[in-house]
Protein backbone atom coordinates (compact mmCIF):
# COMPACT_ATOMS: atom_id res chain seq x y z
CA UNK A 1 0.00 0.00 0.00
CA UNK A 2 2.95 2.53 0.66
CA UNK A 3 4.06 1.98 -3.00
CA UNK A 4 0.52 2.48 -4.48
CA UNK A 5 0.14 5.77 -1.90
CA UNK A 6 3.71 6.95 -2.93
CA UNK A 7 3.15 6.53 -7.08
CA UNK A 8 -0.42 6.71 -7.20
CA UNK A 9 -1.66 4.07 -10.16
CA UNK A 10 0.93 1.46 -11.03
CA UNK A 11 0.95 -1.64 -12.17
CA UNK A 12 2.24 -4.84 -10.46
CA UNK A 13 6.41 -4.95 -12.32
CA UNK A 14 6.10 -1.14 -11.17
CA UNK A 15 5.43 -2.02 -7.76
CA UNK A 16 8.11 -4.77 -7.50
CA UNK A 17 10.44 -2.24 -8.76
CA UNK A 18 10.33 -0.13 -6.27
CA UNK A 19 10.30 -2.29 -3.67
CA UNK A 20 13.41 -2.73 -1.75
CA UNK A 21 13.85 -6.15 -0.95
CA UNK A 22 11.34 -7.65 -3.42
CA UNK A 23 9.36 -11.10 -3.69
CA UNK A 24 8.95 -12.94 -6.78
CA UNK A 25 6.60 -11.06 -9.47
CA UNK A 26 3.94 -13.67 -8.80
CA UNK A 27 3.87 -13.41 -4.81
CA UNK A 28 3.08 -9.21 -5.84
CA UNK A 29 0.59 -10.34 -8.04
CA UNK A 30 -1.20 -12.18 -5.39
CA UNK A 31 -0.63 -9.50 -2.65
CA UNK A 32 -2.52 -6.79 -5.06
CA UNK A 33 -5.26 -9.31 -5.41
CA UNK A 34 -5.43 -9.48 -1.67
CA UNK A 35 -5.69 -5.67 -1.12
CA UNK A 36 -8.12 -5.31 -4.05
CA UNK A 37 -10.49 -8.48 -2.28
CA UNK A 38 -10.06 -6.30 1.10
CA UNK A 39 -11.27 -3.79 -0.55
CA UNK A 40 -7.98 -1.13 -0.34
CA UNK A 41 -6.89 -1.10 -3.57
CA UNK A 42 -8.90 -1.37 -6.86
CA UNK A 43 -7.76 -1.67 -10.36
CA UNK A 44 -8.76 -0.95 -14.40
CA UNK A 45 -7.27 -2.51 -17.37
CA UNK A 46 -5.16 -0.92 -19.51
CA UNK A 47 -4.46 -3.29 -23.02
CA UNK A 48 -2.76 -6.11 -21.46
CA UNK A 49 -2.03 -4.94 -18.04
CA UNK A 50 -3.67 -4.00 -15.03
CA UNK A 51 -2.97 -0.74 -13.22
CA UNK A 52 -3.96 -0.91 -9.60
CA UNK A 53 -4.52 2.52 -7.06
CA UNK A 54 -5.51 2.88 -3.01
CA UNK A 55 -9.45 3.23 -2.99
CA UNK A 56 -9.15 5.89 -0.36
CA UNK A 57 -6.74 8.70 0.25
CA UNK A 58 -3.85 8.70 2.48
CA UNK A 59 -5.68 10.60 5.25
CA UNK A 60 -8.70 8.25 5.38
CA UNK A 61 -6.58 5.16 4.95
CA UNK A 62 -4.33 6.21 8.40
CA UNK A 63 -7.46 7.34 9.88
CA UNK A 64 -8.91 3.90 9.50
CA UNK A 65 -5.60 1.29 10.20
CA UNK A 66 -4.97 3.82 13.43
CA UNK A 67 -8.52 3.20 14.76
CA UNK A 68 -8.24 -0.86 13.94
CA UNK A 69 -5.14 -0.42 15.94
CA UNK A 70 -6.38 1.21 18.87
CA UNK A 71 -9.20 -0.80 19.22
CA UNK A 72 -6.98 -4.18 18.87
CA UNK A 73 -3.76 -3.22 21.34
CA UNK A 74 -5.16 -0.60 22.77
CA UNK A 75 -8.51 -1.74 24.51
CA UNK A 76 -10.10 0.89 22.19
CA UNK A 77 -8.64 3.75 24.03
CA UNK A 78 -6.87 6.59 22.68
CA UNK A 79 -5.16 7.64 25.37
CA UNK A 80 -2.90 4.00 25.69
CA UNK A 81 -1.93 4.49 22.11
CA UNK A 82 -0.73 7.95 22.66
CA UNK A 83 1.03 7.04 26.30
CA UNK A 84 2.31 3.98 24.11
CA UNK A 85 3.46 6.49 21.71
CA UNK A 86 4.61 9.02 23.29
CA UNK A 87 6.83 6.44 25.51
CA UNK A 88 8.45 5.01 22.35
CA UNK A 89 10.49 8.05 21.65
CA UNK A 90 13.61 7.85 23.43
CA UNK A 91 14.39 11.41 23.16
CA UNK A 92 12.19 14.29 24.08
CA UNK A 93 9.75 15.71 21.57
CA UNK A 94 10.29 18.54 19.76
CA UNK A 95 8.71 21.99 21.11
CA UNK A 96 6.67 22.10 18.40
CA UNK A 97 5.50 18.81 18.36
CA UNK A 98 4.82 19.54 21.75
CA UNK A 99 2.75 22.76 21.21
CA UNK A 100 0.61 20.76 18.53
CA UNK A 101 0.10 18.32 21.38
CA UNK A 102 -1.14 20.85 23.56
CA UNK A 103 -3.44 22.42 21.23
CA UNK A 104 -5.09 19.47 20.75
CA UNK A 105 -5.61 18.67 24.14
CA UNK A 106 -7.12 22.05 24.79
CA UNK A 107 -9.24 22.21 21.66
CA UNK A 108 -10.47 18.91 22.76
CA UNK A 109 -11.26 19.45 26.69
CA UNK A 110 -13.15 22.93 24.83
CA UNK A 111 -15.24 20.53 23.02
CA UNK A 112 -15.96 18.28 25.81
CA UNK A 113 -16.90 21.13 27.85
CA UNK A 114 -19.83 22.13 25.23
CA UNK A 115 -21.23 18.89 25.34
Amino acid sequence: MDILFRQGECSAREVLEAMADPPSYSAVRALLAKLVDKGVAGFRQQGKRYLYAPTQDTASARKSALRHLVTTFFDNSPAQAANALLGMRGDRLEANELAELKSLVDRLEREAEHD
